[in-house]
């Protein structure tokens, strides 16, 4: 069997910037061991696999190590691929997920993934968490992953994450934030538990971030950068429950898997 795979920068501005991930497009599911195994070959944070339906597609994503519910960042890969690769003449797609529908419009250069709001809420810090980062944060909020929140970006980016404790917390990962003095804020993302010790651009931990930074900012557009060492740009947008998550896609390479199954 031979099938297509797309490896794309999202969130890049040129190539070798924002989160690189792989997209496999499918006739049909392929059994899970199978889509795991190539994941694992691929060995990047996210391999991503769509297929066709009557009213759009349906997409799933695996990491290294296991399927996990969203990926902003292999989303929008995906929609780069079939509008650059496939050349997909409308300028929304709807992908059905294990999170419900996600769309994603065209704007030019830029693409926007239309994601549920998941606003955090206030918890106790995990000790694991504070272990895990090094550094105490000055608030903690928690949803599907932690958000732990410091007073600038050089404490920010000084953390030097320790992946034992972090794979203990009961979360899928955790979001380090902080106001900037050049975006309205910038974040970094840990998720050990999910093979990922830190991820380059996490467009799923934006529907966290946004929805915070726009209560506490008072404005509901925002430009973010995510500051791994590779980094990305986010354009960020709240809109009511649902966050507007925008960035650019650069194809890295083209290629085909063979397997025998």
């Amino acid at each position: 069997m031979e099938l297509k795979l797309y490896q794309i920068d999202a969130f890049a501005e040129k190539p070798f910037e924002g989160n690189p991930a792989a997209v496999v497009p499918l006739n049909k599911w392929l059994p899970d061991q199978i889509l795991q195994k190539i994941a694992e070959e691929n060995n990047l944070a996210e391999t991503a696999y769509y297929i066709s339906k009557t009213d759009g597609f349906e997409i799933r994503w695996f990491t290294p190590g296991t399927e996990v519910k969203l990926c902003g960042h292999a989303t929008l890969a995906s929609a780069a691929v079939l509008f650059n690769e496939f050349d997909y003449c409308q300028d929304k797609i709807v992908f059905d997920s294990l999170s419900g529908p996600l769309i994603v419009t065209r704007n030019g250069d830029l693409l926007t993934l239309d994601f549920p709001n998941q606003m955090p809420s206030i918890c106790e810090t995990p000790q694991n968490l504070i272990t895990g980062l090094g550094i105490e944060p000055s608030d903690c909020l928690a949803n599907e992953d932690y958000l732990a929140v410091y007073e600038d970006e050089e404490t920010l980016i000084s953390i030097d994450p320790k992946a034992e404790p972090l794979k203990c917390l009961d979360r899928r990962g955790v979001i380090a934030s902080a106001p900037s003095n050049q975006y309205d804020f910038v974040s970094r993302f840990f998720a050990p538990k999910v093979a990922i010790l830190e991820d380059p651009v996490t467009g799923s931990s934006f529907t966290h971030l946004i929805p915070y930074w726009a209560e506490r900012l008072g404005k509901k557009k925002m430009i973010a950068k995510q500051v791994s060492p590779r980094g990305g740009i986010v354009h960020c947008e709240l809109m009511g429950d649902r966050v507007l998550i925008s960035g650019k896609a650069i194809k890295y390479l083209e290629g085909t898997i063979e397997i025998n199954i």
